[in-house]
C-alpha cells in the first residue's frame, strides 16, 4: 500500500528543480524566486505523477492533522437530524479536513474510550453533539483542545450552537396575530420539566418565551394553555380534545412541536372540524411528518445543516462563548388562515 505513490523528490526530479523549490512551489510560499514557468513545471509534473502530500508528515511539521472529532450521543443513526452531520461534512471538506464521527448512545464508557482514541489521531478539535437541545456536562478530556457544543450547552463557558427558539416562538405567534387570531389562541404543550430544567431541554422554555413577548407586545392573552406529560401525538390529540370541549373554542392552537400537532390533526379530524378552515395549526421542528400531513403544517424548521456548518466554522477560525444562534426558518404551509367569520 502507497509502495508506487509518487513522492515529492519525484515530482522535483519530473521538473528539474530541487525538492525544496518543489516544496515551497505546491505549499504556495510566496518568494520563492521562481519563473511562472517554473511553477508551471511543478504542478504539471505533480499532476502526471498522481502526487499528493503526505499529510503525517505534514502533521509533523504543523502540528495539524486537518480532521475533525464529531461526538454525539445519538444524533448520527437519527434521521431527524441526520442534516447536523451532513453541514459539519460539508464545510470540513471546504476548509481540507476529515471529519470522524463516533455516536455514544449515552454510554459513558464507550464514549470514555471513543473520545480517547479521537485524541489518539491528532485531531485538531472536537465538535460534541446532541440530539435534544440541552444543557450537558463535558467529558474532561476534550477540554484540553479546541471544542466547539453543538445543540448543546454547558457550565464550561464552551462556544456553542443552537437553534433560535426563541426567535421561532415570536415567528409562530407574530404569524397567527398578523392573520387576525388576537382573541383565541391556545397553546399545546406547556411542560414544566422541560422549561425549567436544561439539562432536559433548553428549547421548551426559550419557544415559550418567544411567544409570550410576540402576545405581550400585541397586548394579547392566550385563551388557554395545555399542559402535556411528553410532546407525543397522543398527548397532542388529547389537549386538543379538551380544547374542543371548551367555550369558546379557540380559532388557532401553537403546538411545541409537530408530533403534538399530529395528534391534534388527529382530534380535529375526529369532531368534523378542518385545518384551517375552523382552526388554525402552527408547529415548531419541520419533522417529516409536517409536509406529509393534509393540509401540510406550518412550522419553524430546526436548522441543522446550517447548525453543523456553523460548529466547524465557530471551530476552526475560533469564537466567543456567547450561543451562536441559528434562525429557524417558517414553513408555512396550508395550515393557516384567517379566523372563521
Amino acid at each position: 500500500m502507497g509502495s508506487n505513490r509518487a513522492t515529492l523528490a519525484d515530482v522535483a526530479r519530473r521538473a528539474g528543480l530541487s525538492k525544496t523549490a518543489a516544496s515551497m512551489v505546491l505549499n504556495g510560499r510566496e518568494g520563492t524566486r521562481l519563473s511562472a514557468e517554473a511553477h508551471q513545471r511543478v504542478f504539471a509534473a505533480a499532476e502526471e505523477l498522481g502526487y499528493r502530500p503526505n499529510l503525517a508528515a505534514r502533521s509533523l511539521r504543523t502540528r495539524k492533522t486537518a480532521t475533525i472529532a464529531f461526538v454525539s450521543d445519538i444524533v448520527a443513526t437519527t434521521r431527524f437530524a441526520g442534516d447536523l452531520i451532513r453541514g459539519a461534512l460539508d464545510a470540513a471538506r471546504e476548509r481540507d479536513h476529515v471529519l470522524l464521527i463516533t455516536e455514544t448512545q449515552g454510554d459513558a464508557t464507550f464514549e470514555q474510550y471513543a473520545i480517547e482514541a479521537m485524541l489518539d489521531r491528532q485531531v485538531d478539535g472536537v465538535i460534541y453533539a446532541a440530539m435534544a437541545t440541552r444543557r450537558l456536562t463535558v467529558p474532561p478530556a476534550i477540554l484540553g483542545g479546541p471544542v466547539v457544543l453543538l445543540n448543546a450547552t454547558s457550565s464550561d463557558r464552551l462556544p456553542s450552537v443552537l437553534p433560535d427558539d426563541d426567535r421561532a416562538g415570536r415567528t409562530a405567534a407574530t404569524t397567527l396575530l398578523e392573520l387576525g387570531h388576537h382573541d383565541a389562541i391556545a397553546l399545546i404543550g406547556r411542560n414544566r420539566l422541560k422549561e425549567e430544567d436544561p439539562e432536559v431541554s433548553l428549547a421548551a422554555r426559550a419557544r415559550l418565551h418567544g411567544i409570550r413577548q410576540a402576545l405581550g407586545d400585541a397586548d394579547v392573552s392566550l385563551l388557554a394553555e395545555c399542559f402535556c406529560t411528553e410532546w407525543l401525538p397522543e398527548h397532542g390529540y388529547a389537549a386538543m380534545r379538551g380544547l374542543l370541549n371548551r367555550s369558546p373554542r379557540p380559532s388557532a392552537v401553537i403546538c411545541m412541536n409537530d408530533r403534538l400537532a399530529f395528534g391534534a390533526y388527529q382530534a380535529l379530524g375526529e369532531a368534523g372540524l378542518r385545518v384551517p378552515e375552523d382552526i388554525s395549526v402552527i408547529s415548531f421542528d419541520d419533522d417529516p411528518i409536517a409536509a406529509w400531513l393534509r393540509p401540510g403544517l406550518a412550522t419553524t424548521a430546526l436548522p441543522h445543516e446550517q447548525m453543523g456548518r456553523r460548529a466547524v466554522e465557530l471551530l476552526l477560525d475560533g469564537g466567543d462563548t456567547e450561543p451562536s444562534l441559528v434562525p429557524m426558518p417558517l414553513r408555512r404551509r396550508r395550515s393557516l388562515a384567517p379566523p372563521a367569520q
